[in-house]
Formats: C-alpha cells, sequence, structure tokens
C-alpha cells in the first residue's frame, strides 16, 4: 500500500513562510480561492477573522500551501499552519534542500540574504552539508 502525504511546518506567519520556502524550493504557492472564501465568509460558514489580506488578495488566515511546479506527484506539498506559539525547541524532523550546481556555499549565501540564518556546518565521512533556520527558526540542511 502506498499512502499520500504532506509536510506540514507549524508558523506564526504561514502566508509569509510559505511565500519563502516557495521562492526557495522554485515551487509555488497554492491559489486559494478568493471567491469561495468570500462566499463562506456571507453564508455565516466563517468569520471575517478567519481571513486575512495577503499580497493584495483575500486568503484562509490559518494556512498557506506550496506544490511543486509539476504538480502533486512530483513531491509532497508542503502545508504552512498558523500556531499560537513560538518556536522554543529544536526540530525532530527538518526538510534537506540539495544546491546542485550552485554548490552548498553560493545557495547557503542566497538564502542568508534572504532572511535565513547560518547554523552550522555538518561532516559524516564524504558528506558535509550547512545546517540553517529560515525565518521563523525552521531548522533545514544544505548539502551537495
Amino acid at each position: 500500500m502506498v499512502l499520500e502525504f504532506q509536510v506540514v511546518v507549524d508558523s506564526a506567519e504561514p502566508h509569509v513562510l510559505a511565500g519563502w520556502w516557495a521562492e526557495t524550493l522554485g515551487w509555488g504557492v497554492e491559489p486559494q480561492d478568493e471567491g469561495f472564501i468570500r462566499r463562506m465568509v456571507a453564508e455565516g460558514h466563517a468569520g471575517e477573522a478567519d481571513t486575512v489580506v495577503h499580497e493584495g488578495a483575500l486568503v484562509w488566515r490559518a494556512g498557506a500551501a506550496i506544490r511543486h511546479p509539476e504538480g502533486l506527484g512530483r513531491a509532497p506539498r508542503v502545508l504552512f499552519q498558523l500556531v499560537a506559539e513560538v518556536k522554543s525547541v529544536k526540530n525532530r524532523m527538518h526538510l534537506d534542500v540539495k544546491a546542485g550546481a550552485e554548490g552548498v556555499d553560493v545557495v547557503a549565501e542566497r538564502l542568508e540574504a534572504r532572511g535565513a540564518r547560518f547554523l552550522y556546518r555538518g561532516r559524516q565521512g564524504p558528506s558535509s552539508w550547512v545546517t540553517m533556520a529560515d525565518p521563523e527558526g525552521n531548522e533545514f540542511c544544505v548539502h551537495s
């Protein structure tokens, strides 16, 4: 049996973090149906407090998702969901970003310029990586 899954990241600002990760990975932010959202509010199924305007569009406050440009069959969907608490301890799970031809240092520098924070370099045998934190402090690794 094969099960589908998505990766969920707790976030203080899910729409901002989804945009950051979409740009980082070259993915797209899933569009939200503004007409549907307005209809749900008008019909009383949701309230104005359940929505927010992000980059000029009305969206659900609770979250935003990104996906690979070729769709869900290519990679799991990543959902950024709103949580009240701030991150306070190390992740138990993290994303590994493959640097590709650009190289680890170039990718890490580019991500630092966009708001990521360098944490440390790691090495195990011939493998090496850079551990970083995204703008909300979620750890991830950049490797070759």
